[in-house]
């Protein structure tokens, strides 16, 4: 049921704007509106703040299936729901969550703010600080690389108190844009450009001490455990990719006749159509594995770590091959299948680059075999 609304969405809403966002470098408004109105902002949130009370596996169906139709839309739900409603809603007190989730859910953009000019991979080397001033915390810094942030009004921003603890300074403030979040920059990418990415900066930014989330000092525990989550998001959004472009391209492969007959029944691309789906399922098992242990209750940081990496990397050699499939017709921005491996490149990147996923791996492959 919802995986067939998601798709009813994407098609007859997010598709007929998909060309124009991406050359605009913006999102259009009524996709945003969309996406509230279809219930897919608060997917796991409890109907008591105005969410679907879903579980995390509904939320990483919407956010394939919205990725086959564009990948710029999929992360905005994605960043949304698996980093910025999880994190309030697992986080946050009872006041934090009255107030903000059923805006989260209903009407108000959301975005997290971590990375930073010297903090990407290395995550708690951040520099923003925050500095206690009765009963406020005033935040001098910067971010940059932040998803959503054109667009939201509520931003959880990670911050030091106290450099001299390390990583054990690190906390986690949550904002509005009315407290004095400036954006710098709009970044122009090679994809997901309708999907805002911005620098920010705090000047003396004000935030008062009851919108600190958890305790002064563990933000460094609330993004550690957020970001595996967000590592299946970002797994079922390239899945849904490199699905999309297969979608796109495969047909196209059987109605070109070359040498008498349709291109797709060369053995050699008969082949690589096989391998694709293939490797597909193969991103899509994972991906399911790891929704499924999450939402268990089980470990799954190995599972996440494997699902986002092998997605990755399926979505840029599924997304590649279906423009060669389609020619030259692929290589133009009239069918839309070059902009899914324009897309595709993100994937290795954001919320832990594959050779982090890499590491994660291996380290938990020492900790069960040494």
């Amino acid at each position: 049921m919802l995986r067939e609304t998601v798709q009813r969405f994407a098609q007859d809403v997010v598709a007929p704007k998909v060309r124009d966002m991406d050359e605009n470098e913006m999102m259009d408004p009524e996709v945003i509106k969309g996406l509230f109105d279809q219930g897919l902002m608060g997917i796991e949130t409890s109907v008591d703040f105005g969410g679907s009370e879903s579980s995390f596996t509904s939320a990483v169906i919407a956010i394939e299936e919205l990725a086959k139709v564009d990948p710029s839309v999929s992360v905005m739900c994605d960043v949304h729901n698996t980093l910025v409603n999880t994190v309030i809603r697992k986080y946050g007190t009872k006041e934090q969550q009255e107030k903000y989730l059923p805006r989260l859910a209903q009407t108000t953009l959301g975005s997290f703010c971590l990375s930073e000019p010297a903090s990407g991979s290395d995550a708690f080397a951040l520099q923003t600080r925050a500095k206690k001033e009765g009963s406020n915390w005033i935040l001098n810094g910067s971010k940059m690389w932040i998803t959503n942030s054109y667009e939201a009004d509520i931003f959880l921003i990670f911050a030091t108190v106290d450099p001299s603890k390390g990583y054990k300074g690190i906390t986690c403030f949550l904002a509005t844009k009315d407290m004095g979040i400036q954006i710098a920059k709009k970044e122009q990418k090679l994809g997901i450009r309708a999907s805002s990415t911005c620098t920010l900066n705090f000047d003396d930014m004000k935030i008062p001490e009851e919108n600190v989330i958890g305790e002064v000092g563990k933000g460094y525990k609330i993004a550690i455990e957020i970001l595996n989550e967000g590592r299946i998001g970002i797994a079922a959004q390239m899945l849904g990719l490199a699905q999309g472009a297969f979608d796109k391209a495969v047909p196209y492969t059987y109605q070109r006749t070359q040498f008498g007959q349709p291109v797709g029944t060369f053995q050699g691309m008969q082949f690589q159509i096989a391998q694709a789906a293939i490797e597909i399922e193969t991103a899509r098992l994972l991906t399911y594995n790891a929704a499924r242990r999450k939402d268990e209750g089980r470990d799954f940081t190995k599972e996440a770590a494997m699902a986002k990496y092998t997605a990755s990397v399926v979505a840029q050699k599924v997304s590649g091959a279906a423009i060669e499939w389609a020619g030259g017709v692929g290589f133009t921005r009239e069918t839309g299948i070059e902009k899914f491996w324009r897309d595709s490149k993100i994937g290795a990147i954001y919320e832990g680059t594959s050779n982090i996923q890499l590491q994660t791996i291996a380290k938990l492959i020492q900790k069960q075999y040494s």
